[in-house]
C-alpha cells in the first residue's frame, strides 16, 4: 500500500520492522525497488535478492520475473540476466510446461534477451517452449522487430496464426506494424489493418497511431490522414505527433507546421517527439523561418528543454539552408554537450555548401565521439570523395583498416508468394543468382542500347501493349523465385 502510494520509504520501514517475512514479502520490495527506477541493479536490488538467500527464503518464479526486466537495459546488466538463466535452469524454476508462471518467466527471458540483441538465446528459449501463448510469441516478434530482423518478425507472426491458431492481440498488432514499415509492406501493413478493422480493434489509440506510422511510412500518406482524421477513436498527442511526422517524411512542410499549429489551438501539449516530427519538416522542406519559431516557442514560451534529437534538426536546418556558421554557432550555445547526431548534421551541410574548414571540424568531432562505428567513416570518405579530396579519402580509409572496421552492406529485397528475398551488393547467394544476373545483363543492353521514352514508343503501338509487355516481364521475373 505504500509502495503504490510512492512512499518508498515508510513501506521499506515496515518491511524492517516485520519479524518473519516470507517470499512475498521479498518479492513486493524487490518489485517495488525495480518498479520505481531510482534504483541501481548491481547496487540496490541485487543486495537485496543476496540478502534474501542469506535469510534462507529462496527466490521463485515471481522474484526473477521481477529481476529479468531490467537485465535488458543498456547499462551492462544483460551478465545478471545470464546469472539469473542459470539460477532458473539450476532449480528448475521453469521447466517449459504448460504453466502460467512458466510461460511468463520464459517471455521474461525472451524479452531480456532480445533487448540484449542476443536473439540466438532469445530464440533458443522461445523453441524450448512446449506450449506458447499469445505473450511468448510476441514477446518473441518484438524481439525480431526491434533488432533490425522484420522478415522473421512477419514469418512468425504468420506462424502464430497458422500453426498455433493463436488470433493476434492488440499488442501483437501494434508490436508487428514497426516490421511492415522497415520492409516497405504496405500489402501486409493493409492486411493487419484490415484485421483490425474486423476485430474492432482499429477503435483503439495505440493500434490506429501504429497504422499511421506504417502507412507514412510505406508511402501511403492519404490511407494515414484517413485515420487521422477517422472519429472512432481519440486522438492523443501521438496521434498527432505520428501525422505531423508522416508530413515531414513525405516532404510535405507548410502542412506539418499547420497541423502542429492546429494541435496547439485545440490545446494539446506538444512533447519533445512532436518537436523533433515538426523541426524535421521544416528542414526537409526549407522552412527556416518556420522552423526557428517554432524552436523559440519551445524554448521561451514553453520553457521547455531542448534535447539532443531537438538540436540535432536546428543544425541540419541551418545546414541545409546554407547558414553553416549559425549552425556552429548553435552548436556552441547548446545546453549540452553535442552528440553524434549534431557533428553528422554539420558535416553533411558542410559537405553541401563546400565549407571544408567546419567541415574538417564536424569530421573530426564526429570520430572523436564515435570511433568505433564504421558508418562514420564510410559517409565520410564518400563525402570527400565526391568533392575530389582522394588524399583525405585514404586516410580514412587506412584509418578503418587500422581499427579493422567494416561496415555492412545495405540490402533490397523483393516480396513474392509471402516470401521475402534479400539481395547485397555483388550478391551471388540466391539459388536463382544467374538467372537473374542473365536478365539484368539483358535489361541493362537494352537501356544502354535505345533511348527509353524511343524505345516505349517504337516497341509499342498503344498503352495495352505497354501493359501487357509490363505484366508479361513480371510473370517472368516472378518464375525466377
Amino acid at each position: 500500500m505504500y509502495c503504490k502510494c510512492g512512499n518508498l520509504k515508510d513501506g521499506r520501514r515496515v518491511f524492517d520492522e516485520m519479524s518473519h517475512r516470507s517470499a512475498a514479502s521479498w518479492n513486493v520490495l524487490i518489485y517495488e525497488y525495480a518498479m520505481s527506477g531510482g534504483f541501481c541493479l548491481s547496487r540496490d536490488i541485487w543486495g537485496l535478492v543476496k540478502q534474501m538467500q542469506i535469510d534462507g527464503v529462496k527466490p521463485d518464479a515471481f522474484t526473477v520475473a521481477s529481476l529479468l526486466p531490467l537485465c535488458g537495459t543498456q547499462n551492462g546488466n544483460w551478465a545478471f540476466g545470464r546469472e539469473i538463466h542459470c539460477y532458473i535452469t539450476r532449480n528448475e524454476l521453469c521447466s517449459f510446461l504448460n504453466s502460467g508462471s512458466d510461460l511468463y518467466v520464459g517471455s521474461c527471458l525472451i524479452d531480456m534477451y532480445s533487448k540484449s540483441k542476443n536473439l540466438v538465446m532469445a530464440r533458443r528459449v522461445f523453441d524450448r517452449m512446449k506450449s506458447k501463448n499469445i505473450v511468448a510469441w510476441t514477446a518473441m516478434i518484438v524481439g525480431y522487430a526491434q533488432n533490425g530482423v522484420p522478415e522473421e518478425a512477419l514469418m512468425l507472426f504468420r506462424t502464430m496464426q497458422s500453426r498455433d491458431r493463436i488470433p493476434p492481440n492488440r499488442v501483437s498488432i501494434v508490436s508487428i506494424l514497426p516490421a511492415c514499415s522497415s520492409l516497405a509492406g504496405l500489402m501486409e501493413g493493409k492486411q493487419i489493418h484490415g484485421f483490425s478493422v474486423r476485430t474492432e480493434m482499429n477503435n483503439d489509440a495505440s493500434v490506429s497511431n501504429g497504422l499511421i506510422d506504417m502507412y507514412c511510412k510505406c508511402g501511403s500518406l492519404k490511407s494515414a490522414r484517413c485515420i487521422f482524421y477517422d472519429d472512432s477513436f481519440c486522438n492523443d498527442a501521438i496521434t498527432w505527433s505520428s501525422m505531423i511526422a508522416g508530413y515531414g517524411l513525405h516532404g510535405k512542410g507548410e502542412e506539418a507546421v499547420l497541423l502542429f499549429n492546429k494541435m496547439l489551438m485545440i490545446g494539446i501539449k506538444p512533447d519533445a517527439i512532436t518537436y523533433v516530427g515538426v523541426l524535421s519538416a521544416c528542414s526537409r522542406a526549407g522552412l527556416l523561418n518556420e522552423g526557428i519559431e517554432i524552436y523559440t516557442l519551445l524554448t521561451e514560451e514553453f520553457g521547455i528543454m531542448p534535447t539532443m534529437e531537438i538540436c540535432s534538426c536546428m543544425v541540419d536546418m541551418l545546414g541545409r539552408a546554407g547558414q553553416i556558421d549559425q549552425a556552429l554557432n548553435f552548436i556552441k550555445s547548446m545546453p549540452m554537450n553535442p552528440g553524434p547526431s549534431v557533428w553528422g548534421a554539420l558535416v553533411s551541410a558542410s559537405a553541401i555548401h563546400g565549407n571544408r574548414e567546419i567541415q574538417d571540424l564536424a569530421h573530426e568531432s564526429l570520430l572523436h565521439l564515435e570511433p568505433e562505428i564504421p558508418s562514420n567513416y564510410v559517409s565520410i570518405s564518400n563525402i570527400y570523395a565526391h568533392s575530389g579530396r582522394w588524399d583525405f579519402v585514404a586516410e580514412v580509409r587506412k584509418q578503418m583498416k587500422e581499427r579493422g572496421l567494416r561496415k555492412m552492406p545495405g540490402c533490397s529485397w523483393i516480396n513474392v508468394d509471402s516470401k521475402i528475398h534479400s539481395f547485397y551488393v555483388a550478391d551471388k547467394s540466391h539459388p536463382c543468382s544467374d538467372m537473374i544476373y542473365s536478365m539484368l545483363d539483358n535489361l541493362i543492353i537494352t537501356m544502354k542500347g535505345v533511348d527509353v521514352p524511343v524505345l516505349f514508343h517504337v516497341c509499342f503501338r498503344n498503352v495495352d501493349d505497354l501493359m501487357y509487355s509490363i505484366y508479361h516481364l513480371n510473370a517472368q521475373m516472378t518464375k525466377l523465385f
